[in-house]
């Protein structure tokens, strides 16, 4: 009975985890770029700004609307007035009012000039969208290259465990057996506990990735990202002589240079318009009195503006020129801090290649064949523990250094993209 009882709990409790089980998917580097492109709700909020700036052209490009005035009705009759034609069958004969219309006109092209500044608000948008996509970008390849870097972490973990496991199970039978000492069999466990505790730090550490990678690519809690691509070199051979190339794409392409010089562009059209706004508006209007003047009916224009005595603008157009000239040192910066940047992560990248080309694919093949040679020779006791955990670490230590070259050498790359403006 009680067995019985046990077996439906385990059921019942494996059906309820069941359900928690995540759900995996398998995805490649091109294919997570294709999702973020299309799901980024930072991407998108950032369009959608655009289409914003967009309707502010369209509103800019509207004349201001024409105002009418109605006044001077009298609600009451007033006696000892001189009697008028009635306007509404017999109803009006006792009435007065006067009505108005005024239109303003804009002088000095103020409407022109901001329909221009609006419209490189425009183009500033969009150089916005491309720096969030630069930036967004290179936090989504350097966090696909640190989740396939830890992939390849637990692979090889995976398998150093699965041998010492093998060995430690053959050790506790010979210890069982008293063939060898209690501290032999002892340092292997603790190599496979280390190697087992490094292997949940790794999970541990792909979990938090995983976190980043799901925000970007707008994907569920419950889905589980395994990244099929492995870890290699960027397949591009970068050269020197290509330097001064990226230092012109730079100026002409990377965004925050281009979001600065539209700085420029802006505060010169802001310039003007301030400039245009010392002019007065004008206001024409064409104005009826009814009983209000010596002629019955009287239709008379006007014209209005403001005398231009004591605000001459000058503040705001002051305002303009120091902007324009705080804009041209922010171009400057951000032109030397490009120069600055791509030449220092190129002389990084060189500095990792160099060691990269020392690592090629024969000498990691030898490795692996040395390490199968040592547990072949360990299990048959031709060498001892200490000659075996020594090559051991050894073996860990230099493909930890793969790994790790492969690593930056990713980093840089994408990081040498970045500070270029576009992908080379």
């Amino acid at each position: 009975m009680k067995k019985f009882i046990f077996t439906l709990f385990y059921i019942h409790l494996f059906g309820f985890f069941s359900a928690q089980i995540v759900d995996t998917i398998q995805i490649g580097r091109k294919e997570a770029e294709t999702i973020f492109l299309a799901n980024n709700l930072d991407l998108i909020a950032q369009k959608l700004e655009i289409s914003q700036a967009e309707a502010r052209v369209v509103q800019s490009k509207f004349w201001p609307n024409p105002k009418l005035t109605v006044n001077e009705i009298n609600l009451w009759r007033t006696y000892d007035i001189e009697q008028q034609p009635a306007l509404i069958g017999n109803w009006g004969k006792n009435t007065q009012f006067s009505a108005e219309i005024e239109q303003v006109i804009q002088t000095a092209g103020k409407r022109r000039k901001n329909i221009e500044l609006q419209k490189i608000e425009v183009d500033g948008e969009k150089f916005e969208l491309q720096e969030v996509l630069r930036e967004l970008k290179k936090l989504l390849r350097n966090t696909l290259t640190d989740i396939i870097y830890n992939q390849e972490q637990q692979k090889l973990y995976k398998g150093q465990i699965s041998s010492i496991e093998k060995l430690t199970k053959s050790y506790q039978n010979q210890l069982n057996l008293g063939n060898i000492s209690k501290s032999e069999y002892v340092r292997l466990k603790a190599q496979e506990i280390e190697f087992k505790k490094k292997l949940i730090s790794l999970q541990q550490e792909i979990t938090e990735q995983q976190v980043e990678l799901k925000a970007l690519l707008i994907l569920p809690s419950k889905s589980y990202l395994v990244i099929t691509d492995h870890l290699s070199m960027p397949e591009k051979e970068l050269s020197e002589l290509e330097l001064p190339k990226w230092l012109d794409i730079a100026k002409e392409n990377r965004p925050d240079i281009l979001i600065t010089k539209n700085k420029e562009k802006h505060a010169q059209k802001n310039l003007e318009l301030q400039n245009a706004l010392k002019t007065p508006d004008i206001a024409f209007s064409v104005g009826y009195d009814r009983g209000g003047n010596i002629m019955k009916d009287f239709v008379g224009l006007g014209i209005s503006f403001d005398l231009p005595i004591f605000d001459r603008n000058k503040g705001n157009i002051q305002e303009a020129k120091l902007e324009i000239t705080k804009s041209n040192f922010e171009t400057r910066k951000s032109i030397l801090k490009s120069e600055n940047e791509i030449t220092s992560v190129f002389q990084n990248y060189t500095r990792t290649q160099k060691i990269s080309q020392e690592l090629d694919d024969s000498y990691e093949t030898t490795l692996d064949g040395l390490l199968t040679s040592h547990e072949k020779n360990f299990r048959l006791r031709n060498i001892s523990m200490l000659e075996y955990m020594d090559f051991l670490d050894t073996y860990i230590g230099n493909k930890m250094i793969i790994l790790d070259t492969k690593k930056e050498l990713n980093q840089y790359y994408e990081n040498l993209q970045y500070v270029v403006g576009q992908d080379l």
